[in-house]
């Protein structure tokens, strides 16, 4: 069976960036005139950014299956930050209960210097104890681990490598900005220390790396000496247009840059960890993975802004580079190859498809509870008595799933409506009463939107139907009565679009129609008079018509005479 876990889960800072030209890089007590009337001078350009964003898009486009959790605002930013990471497939598991999403302004000259201030907004209300109970499951479906020393609370951090130390998972820290600014807003200096020793591998900016041993020596020096107290696998720092430096088991190497024209040096770094976090997933030896590294980072000085544009860089990077990459996930393109280079036929990979999703419904129906259904049902009916509604609801895909089920519980005589669940939380909730049995479609049962809209609805005091894949998620723990509906594999090539997973949900709702359907006593009048156009209301009022017609038959059953219609 495929392995389904992502290569990389991050957690940590997401940043609108707000990019402004100007001439040069002033001083304290300065001040400069951003000349907005020339073309292509002191506008303005938003972008998606932030430390751990920018190397998963990196990583991403490089053809790692990633991810990212954390917390931010239900605003205009975090809508923003969200599109970016659709547009690359990065996977996310958010809160959105956060005061503001994170932004921060950025100034770049002409030479590609800049000087950045952040507003940490909702990173930094990440608490340590949601670490665990918001974003476990989601964090012990990864290979690795990355995390940062710049935004995030140092006790959270702290909280994510010891899951991931928990869990066998590694870890790669980027310590971004140096300990006397850390220990300043983000925790104290153990704190700092604590998480220092907890990761797997550091990758300190040359700032940091000098702070953190007190010294001004090269960065390969740096490297070594900054291994050496921490006990860490793996020390790699990046040194500019000087390439970088890595102090490892058995290797202390410097790997050179490339030579590029400059346009900007924002998140260069994050281009470089994204490359790195790529060699560590294809255990690449030290000196390839710094060369990948290394090219990643001159393609990302080469254009405006820290996270990718797009796919097309990858192919930037191959070619400085210069080797091709040791990768299946390829996220472009028509033709996919797998392991050996082959290319994979479309036409297979629609038969393979098929074959796996009448494997996971086969599973599906071998492991749903027929009980669950009844309980449903017996909830439903009990709500109907005391004038009670039904109400279905889902975010994303079940939301269209929770469409269908409405209108197909209205059309075998159980009346239903649909509930969207972001406008439940802006005044929705209104059209809920505590009577009211609401079912909750979610593949995962962990997604934020649903639990906030889950956790809403049952403080309203209405009951909670939770059809999920999972019973252990946090929608599972809110619910009344769960209908598990497990499915393993959504197939596809990449195995992340919603594809089984929403015919599992489909087929467990139409089974719920079913046994709606019997206990109402579903008659062929009643159907045709719902159904009053369309070929299945004439088919019900011909079968009608013709049952109405059939004369009374007699049978013998067990030696006497019993009626039948």
């Amino acid at each position: 069976m495929a392995d389904r876990r992502l290569d990389v889960v991050g957690c940590g800072s997401m940043v609108v960036d707000l990019f402004y030209r100007t001439p040069r890089i002033v001083g304290a007590d300065e001040k400069i005139v951003l000349d907005t009337h020339r073309a292509g001078a002191g506008m303005e350009r938003a972008a998606v950014g932030g430390v751990v964003l920018n190397h998963l898009g990196w990583a991403r486009i490089l053809g790692l299956n990633v991810g990212i959790c954390g917390k931010m605002g239900d605003d205009r930013h975090g809508e923003f930050l969200r599109n970016g990471m659709d547009r690359l497939g990065i996977r996310h598991h958010l809160t959105l209960d956060g005061g503001a999403s994170s932004f921060s302004t950025v100034f770049v000259d002409g030479a590609g210097n800049r000087a950045i201030y952040m507003v940490r907004g909702a990173t930094a209300e990440l608490k340590h104890h949601e670490i665990a109970r918001r974003h476990g499951p989601f964090l012990r479906g990864a290979h690795l681990i990355s995390t940062e020393i710049s935004q995030l609370p140092l006790r959270t951090v702290i909280a994510l490598l010891q899951l991931a130390r928990a869990n066998s998972i590694p870890t790669v820290l980027d310590v971004d900005v140096p300990p006397s600014d850390a220990c300043s807003v983000l925790g104290t200096p153990a704190e700092l220390d604590r998480a220092l020793r907890l990761a797997t591998y550091l990758k300190p900016a040359k700032s940091a790396a000098r702070e953190l041993v007190e010294s001004d020596r090269d960065v390969l020096k740096l490297a070594q000496a900054i291994r050496a107290r921490y006990g860490t696998r793996a020390v790699v720092i990046t040194d500019g247009d000087r390439g970088c430096a890595i102090a490892a088991k058995n290797t202390v190497l410097r790997v050179p840059a490339f030579k590029v024209h400059q346009i900007d040096t924002t998140g260069a770094g994050d281009a470089f960890l994204g490359a790195m976090l790529a060699g560590l997933r294809w255990k690449l030896p030290w000196d390839v993975l710094g060369k990948l590294g290394n090219a990643a980072g001159a393609v990302c000085v080469s254009r405006l802004g820290a996270f990718p544009s797009g796919f097309e860089l990858r192919e930037e990077i191959v070619k400085l580079y210069g080797q091709r990459l040791p990768t299946r996930n390829h996220p472009r393109g028509t033709t996919r190859s797998n392991a050996t280079g082959a290319v994979l036929d479309p036409t297979v990979e629609v038969k393979r498809f098929f074959d796996r999703s009448i494997i996971e419904l086969g599973r599906l129906k071998r492991r749903l509870e027929i009980k669950d259904i009844s309980q449903a049902v017996a909830l439903i009916r009990t709500a109907e008595a005391i004038q009670g509604r039904v109400h279905v609801t889902g975010v994303g895909k079940p939301e269209h799933v929770a469409r269908y089920a409405a209108s197909l519980f209205c059309s075998v005589g159980t009346p239903a409506t649909f509930l969207h669940a972001t406008e439940t939380l802006h005044g929705s909730l209104g059209q809920v009463d505590r009577d009211d049995v609401v079912i909750a479609i979610s593949n995962s049962g962990n997604t934020s939107e649903l639990i906030a809209t889950a956790t809403a609805i049952k403080e309203h005091g209405a009951q909670l139907i939770a059809i999920t894949g999972n019973d252990g998620s946090e929608l599972s723990q809110i619910a009344d009565l769960v209908i598990h509906a497990p499915v393993k594999e959504d197939g596809g090539v990449l195995g992340l679009a919603p594809r089984i997973s929403v015919l599992g949900q489909v087929y467990v709702l139409a089974a719920l129609s079913v046994a709606l359907e019997v206990s109402r006593g579903l008659t062929l009048e009643e159907y045709s008079r719902w159904h009053r156009a369309g070929t299945l209301g004439e088919a019900a009022r011909h079968r009608a018509a013709a049952q109405s017609a059939t004369p009374r038959k007699l049978k013998v059953v067990a030696g006497r005479r019993n009626e039948s219609h």
